[in-house]
């Protein structure tokens, strides 16, 4: 298990660095700079800018002063948002993004996993076709539709919930439904064929013909080998989540780290464009290895063995 420790944490540490070696490249591949604006910026005060923040220095000299920084965990200073350090402006904004994008991954697992399972036990009965028919919807409906809607109905005409921001409990649910509903229809449908397929496997008809009683088929052998492929997609989705929606936070002015992302591009904030990138590159890597711990404990056939290094 060490050694398979070992071998991932290193995968995980050359991902990253080719991840932000590419951005920077990308980054200073496209036309213009951090001090390109509509109104051009006098030429002597752009050239003190440049050497304020060491752009006038070779390309190579760059990265490496970069890279430097990225393994101290300095992600160096915002070009757009003065005296702001990127690792501030993350750590300032992951906490809003990461409430919504914790309710939205609760409300994902507690009502996802449950919908989809019942809908397959109850296959081509009512409720399966309203829960399908519902998933089919939250699936095909993207999320600035659905928080468009929420403001429209919820905000505008009853009143119920507040415009913009997360100032009180209420101002959570626009939000979170939005962020929630393509990945909450997604896992409602991926369960739900899961666990058909599993049903119709020889070891569940095998339990049933041994007068195995069906709570104890479905709790030990059919719910849990079913959970792989929904694990296997929920890891991801988390990173995903938690680390903000661009459009979700923009709509709700929600001052996240989707939002200063948004931001950075706009101004072409080279540093903030290349820390977020960075960070949801090392969050979405830790969220797979989690699930592969995860595989573990769902089916003990899963082992962290020398034929698995």
């Amino acid at each position: 298990m060490a050694k398979y420790f070992t071998k991932r944490l290193v995968v995980a540490i050359i991902t990253i660095l080719i991840i932000a070696t590419i951005t920077f490249i990308m980054m200073h591949s496209i036309p213009g700079g951090p001090f390109t604006r509509e109104k051009a910026l006098p030429a002597a005060q752009i050239q003190v800018l440049e050497e304020k923040y060491n752009l006038d220095a070779p390309l190579i000299e760059q990265y490496f002063d970069y890279m430097a920084g990225l393994i101290t965990l300095d992600l160096g200073p915002s070009f757009s948002k003065v005296g702001v350090d990127v690792t501030d402006l993350i750590i300032g904004g992951m906490p809003a993004s990461a409430k919504i994008g914790f309710f939205a991954v609760i409300l994902i697992i507690i009502l996802g996993i449950p919908f989809g399972i019942i809908s397959a036990l109850k296959q081509n009965k009512p409720i399966d076709y309203f829960v399908m028919f519902m998933a089919t919807l939250g699936v095909t409906i993207p999320s600035f539709v659905v928080a468009t809607l929420i403001i429209y109905f919820f905000s505008g005409v009853l009143g119920w919930l507040p415009t913009f921001g997360l100032s009180s409990p209420l101002g959570y649910i626009g939000p979170v439904l939005a962020l929630a509903g393509y990945s909450l229809s997604f896992v409602t449908r991926l369960t739900r064929s899961s666990m058909l397929e599993v049903l119709r496997q020889d070891y569940i008809r095998t339990a049933r013909a041994n007068g195995i009683h069906e709570v104890k088929v479905m709790a030990k052998h059919a719910i849990k080998n079913a959970l792989i492929p929904v694990i296997t997609y929920i890891g991801p989705m988390v990173a995903a989540i938690l680390t903000g929606s661009f459009v979700v936070e923009r709509i709700f002015a929600i001052p996240g780290i989707g939002k200063y992302y948004v931001e950075s591009i706009t101004n072409r904030d080279y540093t903030t464009i290349m820390g977020i990138t960075v960070f949801y590159a090392a969050f979405y890597i830790i969220m797979v290895f989690l699930v592969d711990v995860a595989y573990a404990l769902v089916d003990p056939r899963i082992k962290f063995t020398k034929g698995n290094d």
